[in-house]
């Protein structure tokens, strides 16, 4: 949103030049994938990850994570520990924290990081960290060298769709977008522009006495005007130039939606263009296909990410370095990409019968959680509730 539009018009009056026009399409397309994005928890959490995610208001703080990393690439989850109690997790931001990766483990080998600025943006604390030291370098101080057991440093990346050439991952936010969004805001100032030209109308008179002058504002605006004959009983001709239409602006502006929906897995009414809604949650599902895959993509890289900061910070509770090949069985349970409706539960639950029938025990009350988002312990807590009621309700 603060990015500055590039003007590349000569055409546009200077007085018109000031304007500056704003497009939510690059927050939308981080925002589309950050909002289907939700934690669930740890399976086979041998140890107790979760115990410190929750302790350290997981609500915010995979949010922050998830949409950090998709604006910059990369977010970090700096780690701390007080003597007698539980590891601190804080999100920084890509833009203040960097490193040297170890592509086979995507922890860092050596972290650096700003842990906090002032009003100017200049570095108040920063930390370097390395395996068993974290450095804090305050402003005006002596540094400050705190002892860990953790057999990485307390750094840790959380990044999106990392690849060889760039193990930091890759921004939602390509340069393709960029640019597309960039030509939509340059079509939004020139309708503005145009909108001027639009509201009144270019009219002409023809004929008139040379010397005679005619208020052009007065012309403009006036719903009636009188134009008197001159002495020898000519009358001059009055006309309109064809309205200017705003036609030509709407069809860019859609023709830059489509392009920029086809980039980012998004439609055309995810971007304000109303189409044809669609008729179920399976209709959404094949319109969204590319963004469930790349939803589905950064999942993984994610939960990387979350589990290898979890480790650490195991280590910091326990004071124990443990090895990192004993948590290759946690792993990361996510919301369903797509909510099923009360249609598409009728065929989940159809099919799992049908399953069951063929291969017994093939479904059962988690792995269908993972398919419907919902929690079996809520509901059967429910229906006991709903038990106890009835039963009073007999009575």
């Amino acid at each position: 949103m603060k990015n500055v539009m590039r003007d590349i018009s000569t055409v546009i009056p200077e007085e018109f030049r000031w304007l500056t026009e704003c497009l939510g399409w690059c927050s939308k397309a981080v925002d589309s994938i950050a909002d289907r994005l939700s934690f669930v928890e740890f399976a086979n959490d041998n140890f107790n990850m979760g115990e410190i995610y929750n302790m350290n208001n997981p609500d915010v703080l995979f949010d922050s994570a998830i949409i950090s990393a998709l604006i910059t690439s990369c977010s970090f989850i700096y780690i701390s520990h007080k003597i007698g109690e539980m590891p601190r997790l804080q999100i920084i931001d890509g833009r203040r924290a960097t490193g040297i990766i170890d592509p086979i483990t995507n922890m860092l080998i050596e972290g650096y990081a700003v842990l906090e600025e002032d009003i100017l943006g200049d570095p108040i604390i920063e930390a370097y960290f390395i395996k068993g030291f974290t450095y804090f370098y305050e402003k005006g101080k002596e540094p400050v060298i705190i002892r860990n057991r953790a057999p990485y440093p307390l750094l840790v990346p959380v990044i999106c769709r990392p690849d060889a050439k760039r193990p930091f991952g890759h921004s939602a936010i390509s340069r393709a977008c960029m640019s597309i969004q960039q030509s939509a805001m340059r079509t939004l100032k020139r309708s503005e522009v145009s909108a001027e030209f639009y509201s009144f109308p270019q009219k002409y008179v023809l004929g008139l006495e040379q010397g005679v002058e005619l208020d052009k504002w007065k012309a403009t605006v006036s719903s009636l005007m009188q134009i008197s004959k001159d002495g020898d009983g000519d009358k001059p001709t009055v006309g309109q130039f064809a309205q200017q239409s705003m036609a030509p602006y709407v069809d860019q502006l859609k023709m830059l939606a489509s392009l920029f929906a086809g980039e980012t897995g998004l439609t055309l009414d995810d971007l304000g263009f109303l189409t044809e809604n669609p008729s179920s949650v399976e209709a959404i599902k094949a319109q969204h296909e590319n963004l469930r895959l790349k939803v589905r993509k950064v999942q993984k890289t994610f939960a990387t990410g979350f589990i290898n900061a979890g480790f650490l910070a195991a280590c910091l509770r326990d004071n124990y370095p443990y090895s990192r090949n004993q948590v290759y069985l946690t792993k990361i349970k996510w919301s369903p990409i797509f909510e099923p409706d009360a249609s598409a539960l009728s065929v989940i639950g159809d099919g799992a019968i049908k399953i069951n029938q063929a291969v017994p025990g093939y479904f059962d009350k988690n792995n269908l959680k993972e398919l419907t988002g919902i929690d079996y312990s809520t509901s059967s807590s429910n229906s006991s509730v709903d038990d106890m009621f009835k039963d009073e309700i007999d009575e």
